[in-house]
């Protein structure tokens, strides 16, 4: 588990710098250090609760308000402080539930945990991919990202479903059939959604990747 859970924590630290990078083509000027900081304690947060003696998120808070002093308490500074938490929330908060996925009990189908999680989003990726180049007629979300389609999201949401029926089927015959559907769905649409919000943020942003890799 200690592996996987450095082996995600790296990835996430790619993801956040990429973040930071979001920001900085917008002309904001993140704080990285402190960005960092907050996203390791709230990644450790959901993967090891009470990890620390203390809530975090008041001295988080307390943390970045002084950053924001240190800056020199101009309104700019007040924009980053907003951006760095976002990105500490969106990153390490929604990276740790990755990590902890192999530790919840019963640790043995950890692995068949991740399987699911991942081939839930790889085939709602792909029949929304499919479905929408095939039938795609109504936009989704035509302001955020035009090629987008009502009818792939719905190929997509099917998708996260028959995925998910997949693993059940091969590693997970505990998971009862409701259960696997509506986490099928459910994954399914968080991606959608948080797919929609990555086009959202490198509209913002004025950039057609938010990465090289």
């Amino acid at each position: 588990p200690q592996v996987g859970i450095a082996v995600v924590a790296a990835a996430l630290l790619v993801g956040l710098f990429e973040f930071f990078s979001l920001l900085s083509a917008r002309g904001l000027r993140p704080m990285r250090r402190v960005g960092v900081l907050l996203a390791a304690a709230l990644f450790f947060e959901v993967v090891a609760p009470g990890w620390f003696p203390v809530p975090f998120a008041p001295l988080g808070a307390m943390l970045l308000l002084s950053f924001t002093l240190w800056r020199g308490g101009d309104l700019e500074s007040i924009s980053a402080a907003a951006a760095t938490l976002l990105g500490a929330v969106y990153v390490g908060a929604l990276g740790g539930t990755i990590a902890a996925l192999p530790l919840l009990e019963p640790s043995g189908e950890g692995p068949w945990r991740v399987l699911l999680l991942l081939t839930i989003v790889v085939f709602s990726d792909s029949l929304a991919f499919f479905v929408g180049h095939a039938f795609g007629r109504r936009r989704l979300f035509p302001s955020v990202s035009p090629g987008k389609s009502v009818e792939g999201a719905l190929g997509g949401l099917l998708g996260g479903v028959l995925g998910a029926l997949c693993v059940r089927q091969l590693g997970l015959p505990g998971l009862p059939v409701l259960h696997a559907v509506l986490l099928g769905g459910g994954v399914a649409l968080m991606g959608i959604v948080g797919d929609l919000d990555e086009s959202l943020l490198k509209r913002w942003a004025g950039v057609k990747d938010s990465g090289s890799l």
